[in-house]
């Protein structure tokens, strides 16, 4: 293998080490941590010179940070109110049973992360959704699944659903992108929510055929900032429909998500319970964050994606071509990278079905594996501060055949 660069050999071995220690989570009698695992990887391609420090700090996109910021304050202080609890409370108040309580939070937070992008609704949903799992005794890994599975599906139907889209709504220069995105995506994404509730029933059958769910209503426990991050939401939502009048109808007047977030953040960070909040926020996300950017600017340097892709040629406009590349190297070098590298791969002539079929692989790849997508590391890490976690491989073994089937329909369709 003397061909390859020394680069590529150290690069993409210390990615493969953070995929197994992320499967592991296990170093001796140490615990680790997915943030942890993903600071080493980012700490190791920095001392073997993989990357140079001035490389590194270039590599950190500073908008997807301050988005998460932003959204990260929202929601704690929503948490933290009890209004979030609340909201929740009166959204599930029709599910009879766990079953469709499933359903709710499937279908729901599906619906929901079209139009508050997927990232968004991991770090509202986590407790919310834990919420439930103490209040109705229903096992707490069956509600994150639903949750992580419904928001990465949902997502895929929307051009502000996730970063990945939006990337491909601008730079595919799609005429009207949110009827592109609903008129071809739309119905298959409800077809693999449907799915993926069959495959959640399949693996987690004793949860389902219980007694009736005994509903009580939640009370705010902290009214001064319930109001504040009420009104930070409400903020947030009214940016969110200016957002896509923009891309819809302005494009040149777009304005970027950090914008959006931060601005729907000032409420609380002006509040007098701003150092409480902000004390509270998961910093460890965003350290996870900083650190991926990193690991992945230098396996990206490497050029051994690049390489897949340009001995592949004509082939990168086949639909089931698009769909397996965008799911497999969307797991070595995350969805936005690799779509902004696809592209310009793909040549001029795209096709509106080869720019959907981008879209959904490049999306559904979360549905793989933990690190196919930011929003399962977001849940994953917010479930471990109140005790509760998905393990690789219950994540892989699940998630396999969820992806399996969500490609069968996309390809159908595209």
């Amino acid at each position: 293998m003397s061909s390859l660069a020394p680069s590529f050999d150290l690069s993409i071995l210390v990615l493969l080490g953070v995929f197994l220690l992320t499967a592991l989570r296990q170093v001796g009698s140490v615990r680790l941590q997915i943030w942890q695992v993903m600071t080493l990887g980012a700490l190791s391609v920095l001392l073997l010179g993989e990357i140079s420090p001035a490389e590194a700090l270039a590599a950190v996109n500073l908008d997807v940070l301050l988005f998460l910021f932003g959204a990260f304050c929202i929601g704690e202080a929503l948490n933290r109110s009890g209004y979030l609890a609340w909201l929740g409370s009166r959204a599930v108040s029709g599910a009879r049973n766990t079953d469709q309580l499933v359903l709710l939070v499937l279908f729901s937070t599906g619906l929901l992360s079209a139009l508050l992008m997927n990232d968004t609704l991991a770090i509202m949903g986590t407790p919310l959704v834990l919420r439930f799992s103490r209040k109705y005794g229903v096992s707490a890994k069956l509600m994150l699944f639903a949750l992580a599975f419904g928001i990465t599906t949902g997502s895929v139907m929307s051009p502000i659903g996730n970063p990945q889209n939006l990337l491909i709504a601008v730079e595919g220069d799609l005429d009207s992108p949110f009827v592109v995105f609903l008129r071809t995506l739309a119905l298959p994404t409800l077809i693999n929510l449907g799915l993926a509730y069959a495959v959640l029933r399949l693996f987690f059958w004793r949860e389902f055929g219980k007694g009736a769910l005994v509903h009580f209503e939640e009370q705010v426990t902290d009214p001064e900032l319930a109001r504040v991050s009420k009104w930070a939401l409400c903020l947030m939502l009214f940016l969110i429909g200016c957002k896509v009048l923009m891309v819809e109808f302005f494009p040149a007047l777009d304005f970027r998500l950090s914008y959006l977030a931060l601005l729907s953040a000032l409420p609380v960070l002006l509040s007098r319970r701003r150092v409480e909040v902000l004390k509270n926020i998961d910093w460890s996300t965003l350290v996870f964050f900083v650190s991926m950017f990193v690991l992945m600017e230098s396996v990206w340097a490497s050029g051994a994606c690049q390489g897949i892709l340009d001995s592949l040629g004509p082939q990168l406009g086949s639909v089931l071509v698009v769909l397996a590349l965008s799911i497999g190297l969307s797991q070595l070098i995350s969805n936005v990278p690799f779509v902004a590298l696809y592209l310009p791969a793909m040549g001029p002539a795209v096709s509106e079905g080869q720019l959907m079929a981008l879209a959904a692989g490049s999306t559904i790849a979360g549905n793989l594996l933990i690190l196919g997508a930011a929003s399962n590391v977001i849940i994953i890490q917010n479930a471990e501060k109140e005790g509760e976690t998905l393990s690789f491989v219950e994540f892989a073994r699940i998630g396999a055949l969820i992806t399996f089937l969500d490609v069968i329909i996309y390809f159908i369709f595209l």
